[in-house]
């Protein structure tokens, strides 16, 4: 009987083991306060970004990417600390890869050399609990067909000069609202992304690519 009893035991000790060691356990909503710090210093307020210095602190970068990529969205985060973890991990992720090449005059160089895909940002580099994500799939695969926010095209920023300028600050669950229509409000207004006058608009490309 003890044997037993002591048998069972040693089998529930096991299954409690596996459990805490399975990577999709539920785990709290993740803090970008390290992200937010990162563009506080190294990215102005008109969104232009200090590479140099960024690469000296990419230490602080990689930190951070091993935080999200180990606290995968799940069903307990509501859908604002949902959607403010992507648009951060692609934006974080896009500077990773231009500091993964610097000095590179542009992200789209990057691709040169690597075959059998279509552009820069179908490379799968970025890896989340166990998965692999190129920037398109995180943009197309589950911002836009998740979240179904056109104010997201605003938010997200590919290094690019002509794409939607990177915020200063970290998006955050709480504030993510009010930072999406300030995001969508500066990008319309940008004059150099688009000009609206009395006889006509020049429109930036993203409105033809999106148009619904």
């Amino acid at each position: 009987m003890n044997k037993f009893i002591s048998g069972f035991l040693f089998l529930l000790l096991a299954i409690s083991c596996a459990k805490n060691k399975n990577p999709n356990v539920l785990r709290p909503e993740v803090s970008h306060a390290k992200w937010d710090e990162l563009l506080n210093v190294h990215v102005d307020t008109n969104g232009m970004v200090d590479y140099q210095s960024f690469k000296a602190d990419e230490g602080a970068l990689d930190n951070y990417l091993k935080l999200i990529a180990s606290n995968h969205p799940n069903e307990n985060w509501n859908k604002n600390a949902r959607k403010a973890y992507w648009i951060n991990a692609y934006n974080a992720f896009t500077i990773k890869l231009v500091l993964d090449h610097y000095p590179v005059e542009s992200i789209r160089d990057i691709k040169k050399g690597i075959p059998f895909i279509n552009s820069v940002w179908d490379i799968e580099f970025i890896s989340l609990q166990g998965l692999e994500y190129s920037l398109n799939d995180i943009e197309h695969k589950i911002l836009r067909k998740d979240f179904d926010d056109p104010r997201i095209h605003f938010a997200i920023n590919c290094a690019s000069i002509s794409c939607p300028r990177l915020h200063y600050r970290a998006f955050k669950a709480s504030v993510l609202e009010e930072q999406l229509d300030l995001a969508a409000y500066d990008f319309i207004n940008d004059p150099t992304k688009n000009i609206v006058e009395m006889d006509g608009a020049k429109l930036s490309k993203i409105f033809s690519w999106f148009r619904g």
